[in-house]
C-alpha cells in the first residue's frame, strides 16, 4: 500500500508490505521531501529502466525524459512523462532550460560513449547547485580467451581494420561513426545499427537494422553464417550487446575494441537501482 500525505510532495514514496513487514526494499526508500522535479537525460537502458520504476512507485511524478534524437526509435516512455528530444544548445541552453524548469535533480544516464553531454551536465548543475548523478554501467574487461586490440577512437578502429587483413568484417560502432571505414578497401563491411545510416557513408556495406538485446546463439551464428573475420565494437559495457563478445570468444575471432571517452568527475552510479535508492536521498528544492 502507498503512504500519502499532504504538504510537500515527494518523488519516492514507501509501500509497506504486510506480508514482509520488517524486510527493507532496497529500490523504495521513504523521502519526506525528496526531490519534486527530476530531469534525467536518457537514450540508454538505465534510462529506460528508472523512469519506469520512479513511474511505478509515485502517483504523480514530475519528470522529464531529454532524448538527444539521435536515433529515430526510442524506447517507450511511460504515460505522465514529459518528453522533450533534441539538444539545448550548449551548457548556457542547458542551465536556462533547468532553471527555467525549476528542476530539483539531474540523473545523467545518457550512453557511455556520450562524449560532451555529460560535461555540459556537470557544468550547468555547477552553475545551478543542482544535484546530479551519473548512471555509467561497468565496462567490459578483456576474459582469458578473448583477442581484443583496444584502441582510442574511431578512426583509430578504422586504421586497425585496414592493417588487420580481414577480408570480412562485422562492425558494430553505430550508424553515427562509420565514415572512417570508407577507408577500409577491399573489405566486404557488414553493419549493425538501430536505424540506417546516410546512404552515401559506406554505400557498398551490407546493413542489419536491429536493437539488441541480442543472444549468443543468435550471434554466434551470425559470425559463423557470414564467415567473419573481424568484430568492431565500442565497449558500451552491459548485457544487451555482450553476446558477440561472447560470440566472438568462442569462435575466436578478434576483437577491435573502442575504449570510452573520459568522463567528468560527478557522482556515479552503475544500476537504475543505486540511481533510484539516490533521488531518494536527495531534498526537495535539491541545490546545493
Amino acid at each position: 500500500m502507498e503512504t500519502r500525505r499532504s504538504g510537500t510532495d515527494r518523488i519516492l514514496h514507501r509501500r509497506d508490505d504486510h506480508r514482509h513487514p520488517r524486510r527493507p526494499s532496497v529500490d523504495v526508500v521513504e523521502q519526506e521531501h525528496a526531490p519534486r522535479r527530476v530531469l534525467i537525460l536518457g537514450g540508454t537502458t538505465e534510462a529506460a529502466e528508472l523512469t519506469r520504476r520512479v513511474v511505478a512507485l509515485v502517483s504523480r511524478p514530475e519528470l522529464t525524459v531529454s532524448f538527444a534524437g539521435r536515433t529515430t526509435s526510442r524506447a517507450a516512455v511511460p504515460e505522465g512523462v514529459d518528453v522533450r528530444v533534441g539538444g539545448f544548445g550548449g551548457i548556457d541552453g542547458l542551465r536556462r532550460h533547468l532553471d527555467d524548469g525549476r528542476f530539483d535533480a539531474v540523473v545523467d544516464a545518457t550512453h557511455p560513449f556520450a562524449a560532451r553531454m555529460p560535461f555540459h551536465a556537470q557544468a550547468a548543475c555547477d552553475a545551478l547547485g543542482l544535484a546530479l548523478v551519473r548512471v555509467l554501467r561497468p565496462a567490459w574487461h578483456a576474459q582469458p580467451d578473448d583477442r581484443w586490440a583496444v584502441v582510442d577512437d574511431v578512426s583509430a578502429a578504422a586504421a586497425e581494420v585496414a592493417r588487420s587483413g580481414a577480408r570480412r568484417v562485422f562492425l558494430t560502432v553505430g550508424r553515427q561513426e562509420l565514415a572512417p571505414f570508407a577507408a577500409c578497401t577491399g573489405i566486404e563491411l557488414l553493419v549493425r545499427s538501430i536505424d540506417r545510416p546516410a546512404p552515401n557513408v559506406l554505400a557498398d556495406a551490407e546493413v542489419l537494422l536491429s536493437r539488441g538485446p541480442f543472444d549468443v546463439a543468435a550471434e554466434t551464428e551470425l559470425l559463423r553464417s557470414r564467415r567473419i573475420e573481424l568484430l568492431v565494437s565500442k565497449n558500451a559495457g552491459g548485457s544487451a550487446t555482450y553476446a558477440k563478445i561472447e560470440a566472438a570468444r568462442a569462435l575466436g575471432i578478434p576483437v577491435v575494441m573502442v575504449r570510452r571517452p573520459p568522463s567528468p568527475d560527478v557522482r556515479t552510479v552503475a544500476t537504475a537501482a543505486e540511481a533510484l535508492a539516490w533521488l531518494a536521498g536527495q531534498t526537495a528544492g535539491g541545490r546545493r
